[in-house]
């Protein structure tokens, strides 16, 4: 079974995992940091 990784930075997830909403999919992070760069991504997606 593959290890779930960070949806921004690939790093290896762990029970601190971080759930975030982008465009109505769920997807994982790592941190509150690579949290904050997804949405920061996602909003100048969509400008």
């Amino acid at each position: 079974m593959a290890a779930d990784t960070c949806a921004a930075c690939d790093y290896p997830l762990d029970d601190t995992r971080i759930s975030v909403k982008l465009g109505g999919k769920t997807v994982e992070v790592c941190c509150e940091e690579c949290a904050q760069k997804l949405r920061e991504a996602q909003s100048a997606a969509k400008a």
